[in-house]
């Protein structure tokens, strides 16, 4: 098999085929005879390719396919983006202001879900009332309200904010939740939407929109890859694998990834430093895993030397109680789809007393 095709192949095994019906964490039961929208198709035409030189030349353009959006359905869209920027408030001047972007990139409503409680969290979080913006389809419950997310919403939102922000002094919280790949985030829409963000083009873009003041925080397979191209002085960067494993709990019907629900629901929820959030959500993700037949996910961090200068002062505005985790916890859906865990193994057998 060609290795562009390889790529293709791997992606689609990684792919839930179907979306179920579920709510947001929390939220109100889902709407009678909703149906979400369904992946029939991992095949993604933008990714049928003859060589992965030609694979990543595309993820690196930030190439992007639409296909079937009657134009009704996409003046709507444009005005649901367009009223969600126009709320975004301006940076207060002295103050390091965060601005934060939550963005499913993925139809699957488990994806939806993870965005907006993100989105709650980290708002809290961080200050980011009035400068929070949250890019997701449905959440199960019925069609989503929110702008769509898609490599294309994410990069307007990302010019808008850096519009708004004093890049000397204000910061990007970027939280995306998607299916992942070797060449980086994937986006896909039901059967409507395909397209791709890579390392590279999330660097450019952030490049050349002057955002240099970054909290990166990429949960998807393989998102190890965008540490090295990501990493900086000013730059802190958490993803839920490395660059060659996969991450887990993301079929569809779930109110969680692993990574979503030990980051988001319970490590960021409570007032303590970054770097000991990411510790907390890393050996609850080891503890899980472990009980299944999995090769372990490994997430990463990078916290860039200069990164002080504008964390410490977003964490020394942390509210000081911690919100309690809400949703169907994301080893529990696993486990329920898998089987019963592994029993541990037994105790080292000691010798006998001489």
């Amino acid at each position: 098999m060609r290795t562009g095709m390889k790529l293709v192949a791997a992606l689609a095994l990684a792919l839930p085929a179907a979306a179920a019906t579920q709510t947001t964490p929390g939220a109100a039961p889902a709407t009678t005879g909703y149906q979400a929208p369904r992946h029939t198709t991992s095949q993604s035409p933008l990714f049928l390719v003859p060589s992965e030189q030609e694979l990543f030349a595309r993820a690196n353009a930030g190439m992007q396919i639409e296909s079937n959006r009657s134009p009704a359905e996409e003046y709507a869209e444009h005005g649901k983006l367009e009223r969600a920027l126009r709320a975004l408030a301006p940076q207060r001047r002295g103050v390091v202001d965060a601005y934060v972007v939550s963005i499913s990139l993925d139809s699957d409503p488990v994806f939806g879900r993870e965005a907006r409680v993100a989105g709650d969290v980290l708002r809290r979080r961080y200050d980011a009332a009035g400068r929070t913006i949250v890019l997701a389809g449905t959440d199960g419950s019925g069609p989503s309200a929110l702008p769509r997310g898609t490599p294309g919403t994410l990069a307007i939102a990302l010019a808008r904010i850096a519009e708004l922000m004093d890049e000397s002094e204000d910061v990007l919280v970027l939280y995306a939740t998607t299916h992942g790949a070797p060449f980086g985030l994937y986006y896909h829409d039901a059967d409507s939407g395909f397209g791709a963000i890579s390392p590279s083009r999330l660097r450019t873009m952030l490049d050349d929109l002057g955002i240099r003041n970054r909290l990166l925080i990429l949960s998807a397979c393989y998102s190890g890859v965008f540490v090295p191209a990501l990493q900086s002085e000013t730059t802190a960067i958490i993803t839920a694998a490395s660059a060659d494993r996969t991450s887990f709990g993301c079929a569809a019907e779930n109110d969680w990834t692993f990574f979503g629900d030990a980051m988001i629901n319970h490590a960021l929820r409570k007032a303590q430093p970054l770097a000991a959030a990411f510790a907390e959500a890393n050996g609850l993700i080891t503890t899980w895993e472990a009980q299944f037949p999995v090769r372990a996910s490994q997430p990463q961090i990078s916290i860039g030397a200069g990164t002080p200068r504008w964390l410490t002062a977003l964490e020394r505005r942390m509210p000081p109680t911690a919100t309690q985790p809400v949703g169907r916890p994301a080893v529990d859906s696993t486990r329920a789809a898998m089987g019963p865990p592994r029993p541990a193994p037994p105790p080292p057998t000691q010798p006998p007393p001489k």
